[in-house]
């Protein structure tokens, strides 16, 4: 495997910094010491990675100093590392690829167990998914188990698994190619309750066969109560294809596998919240494709961004413009004629039930309130004027097609041909299934995969932390493109990053829609983030009166 060299800096897109380590233990140490310097984003260990995501064009500029700085020190400075407790984990071994692993181990089954009984392991790090701990020190036979040919769509909760050097425990149901040994009934993730994940990087890990366990325990239930101030304003009565609450997103948990969540298109999403006097990352409906019924049970203000198709009480509502409501009024928001995805900002924003101070709905982990339900009742916050009245007429504009993304380089040149990235520029693809808020998918429209590998390298890399818009390349070469829940660790090379300012462009794509990927450098990347920064602040026109009508 070719991994980014020790103490090489890369650029992970336009807002982000990869750093290569020596191995777990370095990143650790490495990422310790830049959050002493750096606080302008988030620090995310990988298994010989550490990655610094910035929220603003000067932080990564900083951020890119202070790693610089910490691998200066490091190199001159003898390592050293957080030894965790030491946890047991009971395991019954009857699992369906025990035998497989067995033989791909060249031991016998019970050998196997107790080779992996017999050593004590240690985290290298937590991510992926939710509380999902990556072991280290496994026996060397146990080192050549790799990945199953064909990942299971699903893994039950409690599975203790082995892949590619590390053994885990599967902290909740979830779609994963490594090979099942057994069942554990350790509980290793609950959103509810602090610390949240049972293990953590530096922790030591031995496992105990036992012949029978119980299914772990799923996660507390936490009731919401609506805070003083909130005020019912919506009923729902028909839910819509997918409805989900959003707002900033969570920041600072990706070290426990916690993806971000957060708005499909950040651009619409801000523009909703803005006409009606919210904070940028206040809380909004994001709809998906169509949208839902809701009665109004007091006055209050809305809008619109993307829904051309909206009734209220059969009268039609513009887009992109403030609208007063009234108690027993009915929204209607029909399906979407352009994009995939559209906004309802409500002032005083949504609120709801929180999980790591965000309400935002993950689709990938299931964090979060969850798609609207008939007769569930959706609360808002105060009032907060002054509130604006319409859209710039240009701030919202119907997709070209094919729709063009723009990328930047991604940080795995190496592992592809020379000529890839511009091959980019040079090959339609179409959007398949199944694509999500976890991913779009898109299939070259050539005969051949254009996106070939350079010779001689494997199909992984040690799991490394992931931004929105990278995009990576399975073996078949058909690329997926994360998207806002996506896993926050991945293990397949990344060839080229969507750029900050066209994430909003990637979250409106379906299946079906002509896609070009348009490779431009950083430095124009910057630019157009800047131009689109202006566009945004201009973007919102007018002041809505606060009486209603």
């Amino acid at each position: 495997m070719t991994e980014i060299p020790e103490g090489e800096t890369r650029a992970f897109g336009d807002h982000a910094v990869l750093v290569g380590t020596r191995d777990a233990t370095q990143a650790r140490t490495v990422s310790r010491r830049v959050l002493a310097h750096w606080n302008e984003g988030e620090v995310v260990v990988g298994l010989r990675t550490v990655m610094l995501r910035a929220e603003s064009l000067d932080a990564v500029i900083r951020a890119h100093s202070v790693i610089a700085d910490v691998l200066a020190f490091t190199a001159n400075a003898s390592e050293e590392d957080e030894v965790g407790p030491l946890a047991t984990i009971r395991c019954a071994f009857d699992g369906p690829d025990l035998e497989e692993a067995a033989e791909a181990a060249d031991v016998a089954p019970d050998e196997l167990i107790d080779l992996l009984t017999g050593v004590t392991l240690s985290v290298a790090m937590v991510g992926f998914s939710p509380g999902f701990a990556y072991l280290s020190g496994l026996p060397e036979p146990l080192q050549r188990i790799g990945r199953r040919s064909r990942p299971r769509p699903q893994v039950p909760a409690g599975s203790v698994a082995v892949a590619n050097g590390h053994a885990a425990v599967y902290p909740s149901t979830s779609p994963g190619g490594w090979h099942l040994l057994g069942r554990s009934d350790a509980a290793m993730f609950d959103p509810n309750c602090p610390p949240y994940a049972r293990l953590s990087a530096g922790d030591r890990v031995r496992f105990e066969h036992v012949l029978e366990v119980d299914p772990p325990p799923g996660p507390t239930t936490a009731a919401w109560t609506p805070s003083e101030g909130a005020t019912p304003l919506f009923t729902v009565l028909a839910p819509g294809l997918r409805s989900v609450r959003q707002d900033g997103g969570r920041t600072g948990v990706a070290g426990v596998g916690v993806p971000r969540a957060g708005p499909a298109d950040p651009d619409w999403f801000r523009l909703a919240n803005r006409l009606v006097g919210n904070p940028d990352q206040a809380g909004a409906l994001e709809v998906t494709a169509a949208g839902p019924t809701l009665r109004a049970e007091g006055d209050g203000f809305i809008a619109l961004v993307g829904l051309p198709s909206a009734t209220l009480d059969g009268q039609p509502v513009a887009a992109g413009r403030v609208v007063p409501v009234r108690t027993n009024q009915v929204l209607a928001c029909g399906p979407l004629r352009w994009g995939l995805r559209a906004y309802l900002g409500v002032a005083g924003g949504l609120l709801g039930p929180q999980l790591f101070g965000s309400l935002s709905s993950d689709q990938l982990s299931g964090l979060g309130p969850g798609p609207l339900v008939a007769g569930e009742r959706l609360y808002v916050g105060p009032l907060t004027p002054p509130l604006g009245d319409h859209l710039d007429g240009g701030a919202v504009l119907p997709r070209e097609t094919p729709v063009v993304v723009r990328v930047v380089a991604g940080p795995h040149a190496e592992w592809f041909v020379p000529e890839a990235l511009e091959q980019l520029r040079h090959t339609a693809f179409d959007v398949i299934e199944p694509s999500n808020r976890v991913g779009v998918r898109l299939r070259p429209r050539a005969a051949r995969p254009s996106l070939r590998r350079a010779e001689s390298l494997g199909w992984e890399l040690q799991s490394l932390p992931m931004v929105d818009g990278a995009i990576q390349v399975p073996p078949a070469g058909e690329p997926v493109v994360l998207l806002t829940d996506h896993a926050t660790h991945g293990g397949y090379p990344v060839i080229a990053v969507v750029v900050r300012v066209d994430l909003g462009r990637l979250g409106q794509l379906a299946p079906g829609d002509d896609v070009v990927l348009q490779p431009i450098t950083l430095d124009a990347a910057r630019q157009l983030e800047v131009e689109g920064g202006r566009i945004l602040e201009r973007a919102v026109v007018g002041h809505h009166p606060l009486a209603v009508e």
